[in-house]
């Protein structure tokens, strides 16, 4: 900067091409105080109001400047063109000064297709889209012809396949250029966006030009879709043609592989990240993260982890999710420490990752904490954090914390919904549970498939029995949904705790589903109530042949075999259940009290500090047994 300085101290000069060239060293240097110097030099020497020099100052100011710098220097050009208003709307727009830009868009002389651009983006850039969609229309009538740029900005924020498909008749109708690369992309992306991958390929075929970008588009698309096979088939496809991948490009292969679980597929990908070296782009690292994740490889998510020496909020929303989908809350909560320290700001998905990690393992005081820093953050009315507090509170217990925090929500949304149903459900507040799902019925969104399964559940917790089977009955016709495995499995289970054990054996074997090994588990329940043992036997031999590993139907033969003396099947069935490894689920209590969370497991303590926990325990005991007997003998 300083020769340049030094230049522009000279004695002034009025060559145009002089301050031409300092205005653009301006533009390099990104200085508002050099532009500013600048800009006096053209004042002292009366520059600042010829139209060149005066756009070139204004465009300067409409970047690194103030919207005042920006309104001085447009009144100073006197003979102002179509390039002056459009930079003046320009900078009004990117200043946010909108109805001051519907202003001097009124004033405009002449307003071309970059002035009419200008406004329907900034429209679209502050989600006023009803806004865009109207100066569309005006601009149509006015005889101005969109231009690629026009569509391409459109096509950004429709809200449905329809209304894509009406601006895309009317790209056909003006005659607008279609074999345009970005159009084309534009096109390809907003299908997709809506499942409509048949469209989207037609928009491909019919391109003259691709790029990596068209690529980017078709495969994302696809795997967006639900399409993740013929995405991969595009991606060998793009390489067979010629056509290298970007960074994007293997972020969205590495997703795709993701959903799959792939982790053949995806190791391949990841090779090839690792080749081209661009295993040190965030996304293409935190994708591969949840690839490996996803595929039961958790120490592999590590090693990628820790390769990585530039940490940003994605690439440690990726590794405290994959901690928490393995069930490693307290490594996801470090992890999350840990961020803070280096100055990382949580995001929403930060912090539903670290809410969906405290589990009741961790002390309720630690998502007190959380819930803190989440109105510190400003992020309390985001409604996947407050979804995520939802659940939190539910999982402790604390469900009118839970309730407090879903009423606060402004708009919620399905999940918040669902949330707490189930939540609700889970908790034992049947009544509750149901009245919300009214009210989501009067007020909010269609319910879903998880929706009706949470009611199912609020009814089987509350042995609801005939109001279950009437919303069971009534899903497809009343809402749509085609009951699912777990809706199957929920409504067996109350029939069978409903001691209905015909009816729920007639439904099974109507279901169109071949029964889980939770639903045979639920009628080996109902049989070891009902006591038909030949039953109980063909129900058992149903669950040891899907989950080979469930101790459930050996526990229920050996106490049926038991309880009718039959000590020969006794024998076996224990004979089998321990040479087959087949261990008994011991249960657990546990405590948290401070940082510390206490676990009692087998009359031992999972826990440093096990023993003088025990011989405290024992001092009580045995002081509450001489209180005991103190009193009785004063009662003598």
């Amino acid at each position: 900067m300083q020769p340049v300085l030094k230049k522009a101290h000279r004695p002034l000069t009025t060559s145009f091409s002089y301050y031409s060239n300092l205005i653009e060293h301006c533009f390099s240097l990104k200085s508002l105080d050099f532009a500013k110097f600048v800009h006096a030099q053209l004042i002292k020497i009366g520059f600042n109001t010829h139209t060149f020099l005066g756009n070139r100052c204004l465009d300067l100011y409409s970047r690194i400047g103030t919207v005042n710098d920006s309104l001085r220097v447009f009144d100073d050009i006197i003979e102002k063109n179509s390039i002056s208003w459009n930079i003046f709307l320009k900078a009004d727009v990117g200043f946010g000064e909108l109805e001051r830009a519907r202003d001097v868009f009124g004033e405009m002389p002449n307003r071309d297709v970059v002035s009419w651009n200008t406004m329907i983006s900034g429209y679209v850039s502050f989600g006023l889209f009803d806004d865009a969609i109207r100066f569309f229309s005006e601009m149509q009538k006015a005889g101005i012809r969109p231009s690629g740029f026009t569509y391409s900005t459109l096509l950004s924020f429709v809200s449905s396949a329809c209304r894509g498909k009406e601006i895309h008749a009317s790209m056909i109708r003006n005659c607008a250029d279609l074999s345009n690369v970005v159009v084309g992309n534009s096109l390809i992306g907003m299908y997709g966006k809506f499942g409509a991958v048949d469209y989207a390929f037609g928009v491909f075929m019919t391109m003259e030009e691709l790029d990596t970008i068209s690529w980017n588009s078709l495969i994302c698309s696809c795997g967006k879709s639900g399409y993740q096979n013929l995405a991969l088939h595009q991606f060998c496809l793009m390489r067979s043609t010629g056509y290298s991948p970007d960074q994007f490009t293997v972020s969205t292969v590495i997703t795709v592989c993701s959903n799959l679980q792939d982790l053949e597929k995806g190791e391949q990908v990841f090779a090839l990240c690792i080749r081209v070296g661009f295993l040190s782009n965030t996304i293409v690292s935190s994708a591969s993260i949840d690839l490996f994740s996803k595929c039961n490889r958790l120490e592999d998510s590590v090693r990628v982890f820790e390769e990585i020496y530039q940490w940003d909020s994605v690439l440690c929303n990726a590794m405290i999710s994959s901690y928490t989908w393995h069930g490693f809350g307290e490594n996801a909560l470090q992890l999350f420490v840990l961020t803070l320290r280096e100055n990382i700001r949580p995001t929403e998905f930060t912090l539903s990752s670290v809410l969906s990690a405290v589990s009741i393992l961790i002390p309720v005081d630690q998502g007190s904490q959380i819930h803190s820093l989440v109105v510190k953050s400003g992020l309390e009315s985001d409604v996947i954090v407050a979804s995520s507090l939802v659940e939190m509170y539910s999982k402790f217990g604390l469900i009118d914390s839970a309730m407090k925090t879903f009423a606060e929500i402004g708009a919620r949304d399905l999940i918040s919904w669902n949330t707490m149903i189930v939540g609700l459900a889970h908790n034992g507040r049947v009544t509750e549970a149901l009245n919300i799902f009214k009210e989501l019925l009067v007020g909010g969104p269609p319910p879903d498939q998880i929706t009706l399964a949470g009611v199912l559940l609020a009814c089987n917790i509350g042995g609801l029995l005939d109001e279950g089977l009437i919303i069971f009955s009534s899903m497809e016709k009343e809402y749509g949904i085609i009951p699912a495995i777990e809706h199957y499995a929920c409504i067996v289970d109350m029939l069978s705790q409903g001691g209905k054990l015909e009816e729920a054996m007639d439904i099974v074997e109507l279901m169109p589903y071949e029964p889980s090994g939770l639903i045979w588990g639920s009628l080996l329940r109902a049989c070891e109530i009902c006591r038909d043992l030949r039953l109980t036997e063909r129900v058992a031999e149903k669950v040891m042949e899907l989950e080979p590993r469930s101790p459930l139907p050996y526990l229920v033969l050996a106490q049926a075999y038991k309880m009718r003396g039959r000590w020969e099947n006794l024998v076996r069935v224990r004979k089998a259940m321990k040479e087959k490894g087949v261990r008994t689920v011991i249960g657990c209590s546990w405590i948290g009290i401070k940082n510390h969370v206490f676990v009692f497991k087998e009359d031992q303590l999972l826990h440093t500090g096990g023993k003088d926990i025990y011989l405290i325990l024992r001092l009580l005991m045995q002081e509450t047994e001489d209180e005991g007997y103190a009193s009785h003998q004063n009662e003598e």
